[in-house]
Parts: C-alpha cells; sequence; structure tokens
C-alpha cells in the first residue's frame, strides 16, 4: 500500500492541536472519514504526519474509535526542503490556471506564491485559504516537508520595494538567445508576466531593479512560465 502523508498543522485532539507525540488521537472528522472510508485503513497500518517544521514521523494505527483514529509513533524521519528559497512573483491567471501554478510549482519546490497586480492581469480576485489548501496537498503528495507561504495580491513596486536587496531578483523573458541557468542554494524571486506581456512601464521598472532571466526559445502561456522559471532556479 502506497505511504499517504497528512498535514497535521490544522489536525486537532481533544487537547486542542495535534502534536507529534508518541500517542496521537486525530478528531478531525474529515480525516477521519478518508482515512475509513476512502482509503480503507485498517488497524496495523502506517502513514506519515508532519506538521511543517521538521518533524517527519511514521505512525502506525492502533485503534478506530465512531470519531477519532488512534495513532502510534513508529519513528521519526528525516525532513526533506527544496534546496533553494524561490520566490514566485506571478501576474494573476484564470482561477483553474492558478490553481494549476500553485499545485506544480509546490511540487516542484517553491516557497513562496505572491501573485501579482500588474496592468494585464486577467483576474484581480485571489482566494488565499483556497490557495493555501492546494500547496498544502501538493506538499504532502510530493514529499515535501514544509508547506509553501501564500500571500495576498501585491504590485509590483510593492514587491521590489519589499525584497530588493534582500535576494536577487529576476524577471523572466522568452526567445532572447541562450536559456540561462541560476542554479545555486541563494534565496531569490522571480517575476512572471500575465499572457499579455509586460506594459513598456512595467518592462521598464523590471529592467532598473531585476536581472533577466531568459526561461524559453518560444513564447510560452504563463502558467507553462511559472513552472520552467522554478525548474531552471532549482536546477
Amino acid at each position: 500500500m502506497k505511504l499517504h502523508r497528512f498535514f497535521a498543522g490544522n489536525l486537532r485532539d481533544k487537547f486542542g492541536q495535534v502534536q507529534l507525540r508518541q500517542h496521537v488521537w486525530v478528531n478531525d472528522p474529515e480525516l477521519v472519514n478518508q482515512w475509513s472510508r476512502v482509503l480503507r485503513y485498517k488497524v496495523g497500518d502506517e502513514l506519515v504526519l508532519f506538521n511543517g517544521d521538521g518533524e517527519d514521523r511514521l505512525y502506525k494505527i492502533h485503534k478506530f474509535e465512531e470519531q477519532s483514529v488512534g495513532l502510534e509513533l513508529v519513528t521519526e524521519l528525516e525532513p526533506v526542503y527544496p534546496k533553494r528559497e524561490i520566490y514566485l512573483f506571478f501576474s494573476m491567471l484564470k482561477k483553474d490556471k492558478n490553481e494549476w501554478v500553485l499545485q506544480k510549482c509546490t511540487e516542484l519546490g517553491v516557497s513562496h506564491f505572491v501573485p501579482l497586480l500588474s496592468e494585464r492581469t486577467e483576474k484581480t480576485g485571489f482566494d488565499e485559504g483556497r490557495a493555501l489548501k492546494i500547496v498544502t496537498e501538493a506538499a504532502e503528495q510530493c514529499g515535501r516537508s514544509d508547506i509553501p507561504r501564500v500571500r495576498e495580491p501585491l504590485s509590483i513596486q510593492t514587491v521590489i520595494n519589499e525584497f530588493k536587496g534582500k535576494m536577487t531578483l529576476y524577471y523572466a523573458e522568452q526567445h532572447e538567445g541562450a536559456l540561462d541557468t541560476k542554479a545555486n542554494t541563494e534565496p531569490c524571486g522571480v517575476f512572471i508576466g500575465p499572457e499579455g506581456g509586460w506594459t513598456d512601464a512595467e518592462k521598464e521598472l523590471l529592467e532598473q531593479n531585476c536581472t533577466k532571466l531568459n526561461i524559453a526559445q518560444f513564447t510560452l502561456r504563463a502558467e507553462t512560465a511559472c513552472v520552467t522559471a522554478a525548474t531552471l532556479l532549482l536546477q
């Protein structure tokens, strides 16, 4: 049976938030239902709980009750983190495309998602709660030990004001010569433009404050550009 992983940060027991101790009781109705009815876990089956702070632990189910499941610690596991802290500053897309970017870039190892309000942004509303749910589920599935951070939408100027001088900032460009690889372990951020591209004023602002990162020989969709840039920076 596949060993499933579950984020413990939002789980509660009768004492409050679940702590990854020797014995754990999980009272979350949705998760109890998933374990008993969907995954059809039985006593003796194993699963992983992680808290996003470096604690990854293998547990064995030792008891089912009507509204709770008892777990017993088997062993502590070595946490796995992305090798580089990447901030993805991406112009907001339509809902399904936004969600695809959040999921796939979490799987690749992006650490921070910051939606951008640019002149040609396709959408202005952003559901942070839904976004956090998506990145949490993606982290559970892909095996990383942390949960990416999700920020509220910011303007390009606000991002530059906040992050310039703290890390290298890139802006993604396409079909401008050889592809760039910026592989190292230092934190960095990358701006990804909307489908319609940056306006002249936005491009000038980025050129003045960021380093160009050529990500493709041909024109990419915005969501593909997010994945491509993350891949190049995490090599």
